[in-house]
């Protein structure tokens, strides 16, 4: 699987200033009050509708305000069940492929890495059923292997998502590059990776808001795989905010 020589998933052309330093106290208001209110059971496209509209936000930083946000019920839950990095004990891994190399690529772009409130990081792409390696997908896979492998895992299988085309193809790539990074893991293309990720006992990795919520445990290797490279261009909206909305 061979990137295009000049390609990127680099930012928007719109970002610099969609995420400009002076919105992102009105995006972290934007936050808090839109968590708050869907926990008290306001539905979440109308709420998120009603929050971009009083902030005047555009739909690109309303999507990056709906991806940051949790209820408070969420956000202790996914707390609860995130792993520490410390050793595994051989416990298998299973990992939403796409989903994190999406954002590995993206922060080694200089693109926007989102931070939510649960503390996992997100990205602003979107590949809408068709995945083309970029310049920095290989590494992103080392850095990938660079932060597993202190960490002593059991048996590791990408899940990659069928519909999307060339995850073959990656999956291929992958495989390759297990051996060599000390780490013989598995890819497997399946219909729909997040059936298979909140039903396995496996330590899931992913930033997927509906797996969270249904994993039985977490690892954030994205935030730990971006230690030794960090993002260029980090939006933090982990803030918690809610204290001021409400008071």
């Amino acid at each position: 699987m061979r990137p295009a020589e000049t390609r990127h998933r680099g930012p928007h052309p719109a970002d610099n200033e969609l995420f400009a330093p002076k919105w992102v106290p009105v995006l972290g208001r934007a936050v808090a009050e839109l968590c708050w209110l869907l926990a008290r059971g306001y539905p979440p496209g109308a709420t998120l509708k009603l929050v971009g509209d009083r902030h005047a936000l555009t739909e690109r930083q309303r999507w990056a305000v709906g991806r940051a946000a949790c209820t408070d019920e969420q956000l202790t839950l996914r707390t609860a069940k995130q792993l520490s990095a410390t050793n595994l004990g051989g416990r298998p891994v299973a990992i939403d492929g796409f989903n994190l190399l999406i954002t590995l690529e993206t922060a080694l772009s200089g693109g926007v890495v989102l931070r939510g409130r649960d503390g996992a990081l997100r990205d602003l792409s979107s590949i809408h059923g068709t995945y083309r390696a970029v310049q920095e997908t290989d590494r992103a896979i080392r850095l990938t292997a660079a932060a597993l492998l202190p960490l002593n895992p059991g048996p590791i299988r990408w899940l990659l998502d069928q519909p999307v085309s060339n995850s073959g193809r990656l999956a291929a790539r992958l495989r390759d590059l297990g051996p060599e990074l000390g780490l013989p893991w598995t890819a497997e293309v399946v219909m729909n990776p997040d059936s298979v990720l909140v039903d396995t006992a496996d330590i899931v990795v992913t930033s997927d808001s509906v797996v969270l919520d249904r994993a039985n445990c977490w690892l954030n290797l994205a935030a730990l795989a971006l230690e030794a490279a960090p993002p260029r261009w980090l939006l933090d909206l982990s803030q918690d905010e809610t204290d001021a909305f409400t008071s």
